[in-house]
């Protein structure tokens, strides 16, 4: 059948170069295999020159196929299956490129053309290590092609094909037996991108972040190069490329934990989820494995140990690309991808590097040189093989904690519960690792190598010692960390862990002028621990300090979800126009406009006024409707940002999230005094009548004749309330007049006497008397060091990646 209105030619073109993406990779990974085990040297260049070309036709494929795909998507070529089920007519601009990683085919690309650039920069620094350190790259792009080539192989499916058509993912469907199908209503626009991921953070976050996975080959392939050909140099020229790993891999977590403050509701930037889990796992291991790294280079201790943390850095990435994409934790995450039918293939993908990588490691084990007496314990060396151990141990708890539940459930079937409370579950643990961290950050760099004589480590440490207790002592004097919910035991853990925070910070800065006398391009090291420090601090502060603001003073109490994890007390509900009492604010919905012409998205403005008249100020948190089928709304938060604070808000349920009209209808009762009238939420009694009432809130005419009831309203919860409807005489016109109790969402009117001194009564039910928001709102105090803390420890990688680089060109220069 020839389909009307398809567009084939991009779909074709993108399949051809997915194809040529896998054989050029293939062809470089066997070319730079025989060029590393050539012992001919003209053979050697043929085999690499020939690898070259091939993996710059990969490169070529790769960025084509990218591309195309970024053509469907911005052409709105819905019938492509990957445009029409992660994009939509009504998108930004701004979030074309991320629809491509929504989906896992798209972030498989974004990490093979990552994988292609940092392959290419190998290539032209042309280095001895060129060939066995390719090949492995060249075989990791010859895995990666197969996970978007989308053929089957009898029933099984290798891959998942991006420039699969509609028709095809639906064969059965049979609105496609329609010549014109691309004509009808469904086909005119698409499911859209994930309300979550319509941020401009997810436009940023996943090409940093898997720049960095990508990275995290890089020491990789030269470690398995080393064991390859027995060769042990390569500790040196891989320095700059760990390095730049752990810190840009660090860069695109916390890029990830930003994201979450600004579009996700659990009340901050890290919660333990298991996929936030999963990144940050594979960077504790290659930070581990950096400092070891340097402790061979220093002293020729600990290569096996740094062979050991590199490889299981890079095979960390792959198991956590399995759990998070293989939809083990589709229950547990809230950006995890669902499972696409290729378990096995990414097991295999673990496999076919962990397995080998460690028979080989095992094979020349006795090989490694390998120093046998003892660190000293007065050495730099020591205490940082201690500190790259307690890193290790703390990825290998996470990993642990992050894994069991979910893979367990997955194997039995079972559903094994999480702990109750998931947070404290990891922070009474990692609490006393970044303890041990950041004292041994403080004191290790004015350690010597080899040994240090005490009087001399004594009196240097002696200042910034004094520096940051005094400090410490200050900050709990005027403030304090205010989180007792542990118990005393985790909160003196939490001051302890404080002050080395502070004591990392302080050290650090002195030892760039102690022990490096400001040569600010050799320390990056210390400054990367200060931004360390300075992240702790802000962790702790924040964390420990956040307040919640919206404490509910109203007396309407909404009842949220027993699923959530919302409380009525922490909501504060605004009714529009009417300014309510939150602490130290006023805080007034104003009202509530979309600004897309779709409609899809609802911003909330809030005027929040302190009580003093010093500040004023509008939060706009909004709320997207949930794409691809899903019913109800997202929120998206805001927040009032001050240099040692922030207001943090979202909206946790507003009247109009349905935009559904109000069909409640009154029901008439007819009442005496004294009677007992029940509704859903409790009763009210009918006190008494009274006429013509000098009640200032009606003012009636001399000439009219009216009665007013006077009603108590009982809710379930314990509160009272009063209701004053009235009925009055006009003009020979009878006529009544509601109240409304909005804390119980009832309006009552007096629409009729009766015979035998009896009223009729009018009584409605409804949760949309008038437009109110619940408005939840934290203050993070000092969060602003956390992030600067972030800024400061990716510059420190930096200056070090370019301090190491330039120190490798220079001792290449010496040697020629």
């Amino acid at each position: 059948m020839n389909y009307i209105g398809e567009n084939l030619l991009p779909g074709q073109l993108g399949h051809f170069f997915v194809v040529l993406a896998l054989v050029s990779s293939l062809v470089a990974t066997i070319s730079y295999f025989k060029s590393a085990n050539s012992i001919d040297p003209a053979e050697e260049i043929r085999w690499r020159k020939l690898a070259r070309i091939a993996f710059g036709i990969d490169f070529l494929s790769v960025f084509t196929v990218f591309g195309i795909l970024y053509y469907i998507i911005s052409s709105h070529s819905f019938e492509y299956f990957y445009a029409w089920n992660h994009s939509n007519l009504s998108l930004n601009t701004q979030y074309l490129l991320a629809c491509i990683w929504e989906g896992q085919e798209g972030s498989f690309m974004l990490w093979t053309l990552w994988h292609a650039v940092l392959g290419a920069l190998l290539i032209f620094r042309g280095t001895k290590w060129e060939a066995p350190v390719m090949a492995v790259i060249s075989f990791m792009q010859l895995c990666l092609a197969t996970f978007i080539l989308g053929v089957y192989v009898g029933d099984t499916s290798i891959g998942s094909n991006p420039f699969l058509l509609v028709r095809e993912k639906f064969a059965d469907a049979p609105v496609f037996a329609r010549a014109d199908y691309l004509s009808l209503a469904q086909m005119q626009d698409g499911q859209g991108l994930n309300q979550l991921l319509q941020n401009y953070w997810m436009v940023i976050h996943p090409p940093v972040l898997f720049l960095g996975f990508a990275a995290s080959i890089v020491p990789f392939a030269f470690a398995i190069a080393g064991l390859w050909k027995k060769d042990y140099t390569w500790t040196k020229p891989a320095l700059p490329w760990s390095l730049f790993a752990a810190g840009i891999l660090g860069l695109g977590i916390m890029m990830g934990a930003a994201w979450a403050y600004e579009s996700l509701t659990f009340g901050g930037y890290w919660a333990w989820d298991p996929v936030e889990n999963a990144s940050l796992v594979p960077w504790l291991v290659l930070v581990a494995g950096i400092h070891t790294q340097v402790i061979y280079n220093a002293t020729g201790h600990s290569l096996r140990a740094t062979k050991v943390f590199f490889i299981l850095g890079f095979c960390l990435v792959l198991y956590s690309t399995f759990l998070t994409r293989s939809g083990v934790l589709g229950d547990s995450s809230v950006h995890a991808f669902t499972g696409l039918g290729m378990d096995a293939q990414l097991l295999i993908f673990l496999l076919i590097f962990l397995v080998p990588a460690f028979v080989l490691f095992f094979k020349r084990f006795k090989e490694i040189p390998h120093i046998v007496k003892e660190e000293e314990t007065s050495s730099r060396e020591f205490w940082m093989f201690i500190g790259a151990l307690v890193l290790f141990l703390s990825a290998a708890i996470i990993t642990w904690q992050t894994s069991f539940n979910p893979i367990y459930n997955k194997i039995t079937g079972q559903s094994t519960a999480a702990p109750e409370d998931i947070e404290f579950s990891y922070n009474k643990i990692q609490v006393f690792v970044a303890i041990v961290i950041a004292l041994l950050t403080a004191i290790t760099q004015y350690l010597k190598y080899k040994k240090t004589a005490p009087q001399l480590w004594v009196k240097k440490i002696l200042v910034p010692t004094s520096i940051a207790a005094a400090i410490t002592l200050i900050f709990f004097l005027v403030s304090g960390l205010e989180y007792d919910k542990k118990g005393i035991g985790f909160q003196a853990a939490l001051y302890l862990a404080f002050f080395a925070s502070v004591y990392s910070v302080v050290a650090n800065a002195s030892y760039i002028w102690i022990g490096l006398n400001g040569r600010l391009k050799a320390a990056g090291a210390s400054v990367a621990h200060v931004g360390f420090g300075l992240s702790l601090v802000g962790i702790l502060i924040s964390s420990s300090n956040k307040q919640v603001l919206s404490y509910n003073t109203t007396g309407i109490n909404l009842k949220f979800d027993e699923r959530s994890k919302e409380k009525s007390l922490e909501n504060l509900t605004l009714i529009k126009g009417v300014a309510t009492d939150m602490g130290k604010y006023w805080a007034t919905f104003v009202n509530s406009d979309s600004t897309n012409a779709t409609g899809n998205i609802s911003y909330y403005k809030v005027d929040m006024m302190k009580k003093d008249s010093t500040e004023s100020f509008s939060l706009y948190p909004n709320l997207i409707r949930n794409t691809k089928g899903q019913e109800g709304f997202s929120n998206n938060p805001d927040a009032r940002h001050y240099w040692n604070r922030d207001i943090f808000s979202y909206i946790t349920y507003a009247d109009d999230m349905d935009k559904r009209e109000d069909t409640a209808q009154f029901k008439s009762y007819t009442v005496n005094v004294k009677d007992t009238v029940y509704y859903s939420n409790g009763f009210f009694i009918l006190d008494k009548v009274v006429p013509n009432p000098s009640n200032k809130k009606y003012q009636f005419k001399p000439t009219d004749t009216a009665l007013m009831a006077a009603i108590t309203v009982y809710s379930k919860e314990g509160t009272r309330f009063t209701a004053q409807p009235v009925f009055y005489v006009e003009g020979n016109q009878a006529r009544y007049i509601l109240d409304t109790v909005y804390a119980q969402n009832i309006a009552l009117g007096f629409s009729k006497v009766m015979a035998d001194q009896k009223i009729e009564l009018q009584v409605k039910e409804s949760n949309r008397m008038v437009p109110f928001v619940a408005l939840k709102v934290y203050e993070f105090p000092h969060i602003n060091i956390l992030w600067l803390g972030i800024i400061l420890m990716t510059i420190g990688f930096g200056i070090s990646v370019v301090y190491r680089s330039r120190q490798g060109r220079l001792k290449a220069v010496n040697k020629i």
